[in-house]
């Protein structure tokens, strides 16, 4: 079984630098494990939902832990982390006590804890999937950061655990609690501006190696694509609300092979659609690109730029601006996965859909790497559906 500091030691610069960048059925429907009061918005009478978050890094310090301290329905109770001065900082900054504090090697302990509801795991992508079994395995329901995992076996591999342990099982899309985002599935699902013919989106940003796993194939399991480019991926997907039938792609030049050695520097891919729709994305390592994600129907357009940031996002149509204003992300996405299990509801954002995404993923390199376009089959048709 390896940790994170199995990692680590090997890679003195992943040590100094670790941290972390930015309907279907549910799995399993079992509620918490002990018996609870339920008040009439969703909470119980004694307590917020506690949530643990595993891996400390810039993620994890710089927006859910603050978002933590605005949910209304869960809170920051215990921190799982390989370096003992982040456990001594976050447990002075956020009171937490020693008893939800563990590392790596210790985390499984935390079956025993009854403060701890939500295990969050927030390390790189090729550790999700041991964590999220573990955790699963400790009886704990389980967000898991995007993207699921860096393989559709070991998203399966998830899958079976949380189902095995009857608990939720969220992926860590924020968008899809974010109002601009809502409405873009809004008009193109529901085809305000007639059906999305064409759809663009992009981005990306100039990658300076301060966080050097995202470089690494054996702890990012690629690069800007599993990282960026997913969320390209994901707001075609919801704003078409519709799986594409094929994709095509190509690698963007590296324009630093030491640097990009292990992974691609940037990547730009075609979704093509039954009806003839088409979308065109870009991500990137290399460049800093706007943000954008823009459908085009046959009687209108509607765009987000920028469309993929923490705040500051912006929409209009070809009817002028949305006039929608920002939230916490995090904060709505936590709370909306802690009413879910409060109230035993399906989360929009299901472990189904996070293995449909790495299934996506998978074609989208294949593509790249064949040159060829690749058919895209037995993938589930999961989706957030507005109105739902």
């Amino acid at each position: 079984m390896k940790t994170p500091d199995d990692f680590l030691s090997s890679r003195r610069a992943f040590v100094r630098n670790l941290s972390l960048g930015a309907g279907a059925t549910l799995v399993g429907g079992a509620a918490l494990a002990s018996p609870l009061h339920f008040l009439a918005d969703g909470r119980t009478a004694d307590r917020k939902l506690g949530v643990a978050l595993v891996g400390l890094g810039k993620y994890s310090t710089g927006q859910l832990a603050p978002a933590l301290q605005e949910t209304k329905l869960c809170r920051l109770a215990g921190i799982v982390t390989g370096s003992p001065i982040k456990a001594a900082q976050w447990k002075r900054q956020y009171n937490i006590p020693d008893k939800n504090v563990y590392d790596y090697k210790t985390f499984d302990r935390i079956i025993d804890n009854p403060d701890i509801d939500i295990v969050y795991v927030v390390l790189p992508n090729a550790m999700h999937a041991e964590y999220v079994v573990r955790a699963a395995q400790a009886g704990k329901h389980v967000i898991c950061e995007k993207p699921m995992a860096t393989t559709t076996a070991d998203a399966r591999r998830m899958l079976a655990a949380m189902q095995k342990a009857g608990k939720k099982f969220s992926i860590g899309y924020r968008l899809h609690f974010e109002p601009h985002h809502r409405e873009m599935m809004r008009l193109g699902q529901q085809q305000a501006f007639g059906p999305v013919q064409r759809m663009v989106a992009d981005n990306g940003f100039k990658f300076n190696n301060d966080t050097p796993w995202r470089v690494s194939k054996a702890l990012g399991g690629g690069g800007p694509l599993l990282d960026m480019g997913i969320y390209c991926l994901q707001g075609c997907l919801y704003t078409k609300g519709q799986l594409p039938v094929s994709v095509t792609a190509k690698f963007a030049p590296k324009t630093d092979p030491v640097l990009f050695k292990e992974v691609e520097a940037g990547i730009s891919w075609q979704l093509q659609f039954a009806d003839g729709a088409v979308a065109d994305c870009r991500t990137s390592y290399a460049e800093n690109m706007a943000s954008r994600l823009r459908a085009e129907g046959t009687k209108g357009w509607a765009e987000l730029s920028p469309a993929f940031g923490y705040g500051g996002l912006q929409g209009r149509t070809s009817q002028g601006p949305m006039n929608i204003q920002n939230v916490n992300q995090q904060a709505a996405q936590m709370d909306d996965f802690a009413d879910c299990i409060l109230n035993n509801k399906p989360t929009r954002v299901p472990g189904e859909m996070g293995l449909r995404d790495v299934q996506l993923l998978e074609a989208i390199y294949r593509a790249a790497e064949t040159g060829q376009k690749v058919p895209i089959k037995d993938v589930a048709p999961v989706f957030d559906r507005v109105g739902r």
